[in-house]
């Protein structure tokens, strides 16, 4: 599938995931017990908008700042954990008490929901157990309306020119005009779509996110600087 060329291999993103979890597992060896804030970051984006590039800016910049590990968790991935047994398991078994939580925050997402609801229900457990732990950039899947209540998450979102995604697209993908725009209104009409069936929101409401970036007039490494400022300074 063309778009698949847009992000990086499944492969790479779970030995990623692996390491995240290996490198977190001994900064808790090393470190006091007792709790420390760790923001969690989400990142969402109209479809064509030049995303990953900023994600990996953003998350070297991060471990710089930090010195801690940082993961990228995008739908693939996301996916992917709640397929696998083994990720899945060692992904909620750091949710804990954070359960009953989401089951009431849940009850507040669309009666819609059929067939796909339960599958749904995992990927925002994931989301939730993700956030919790923090040091983590969270990319679509409603994850900013899921972690809305979380007092660790601070929510961003890329938005650019037609001509700008056009253009992106069809670099990216090599194809016509046409075409590029022809896939960017449908792949943005599935986005508005999810969001609208089950979380029963708005995609295009602003109103979630601490600050929008306009992809044509600001470079990924300038948008990566700007979000670490910001959440570091919270």
């Amino acid at each position: 599938m063309l778009e698949k060329t847009l992000v990086p291999s499944i492969e790479k993103r779970i030995g990623s995931l692996l390491e995240f979890n290996r490198r977190k597992e001994l900064e808790a060896l090393s470190k006091s017990r007792a709790e420390k804030w760790k923001p969690a970051i989400t990142f969402s984006r109209e479809f064509g908008c030049e995303s990953y590039s900023v994600a990996e800016h953003l998350q070297e910049l991060l471990e710089k700042r930090t010195g801690e590990a940082w993961l990228v968790m995008d739908k693939e991935l996301l996916q992917e954990v709640a397929r696998n047994h083994d990720l899945s398991e060692d992904v909620l078994r750091r949710l804990g008490e954070k359960v009953s939580f989401l089951d009431e925050m849940i009850t507040m997402f669309s009666p819609r929901w059929k067939s796909d609801k339960e599958y749904y229900q995992l990927l925002c457990r994931h989301v939730v157990a993700l956030a919790d732990q923090g040091n983590v950039i969270l990319m679509g899947r409603g994850s900013a309306y899921i972690t809305q209540s979380m007092n660790n998450c601070r929510h961003f979102r890329l938005f650019a020119s037609e001509e700008f995604k056009i253009r992106s697209i069809s670099r990216r993908l090599g194809l016509s005009r046409e075409a590029a725009q022809k896939l960017i209104e449908q792949k943005q009409n599935q986005r508005d779509q999810f969001i609208r069936t089950f979380l029963d929101r708005d995609a295009h409401d602003l109103g979630v996110y601490n600050l929008v970036f306009n992809n044509d007039r600001n470079s990924a490494d300038k948008i990566a600087h700007t979000i670490v400022e910001y959440v570091m300074d919270c």
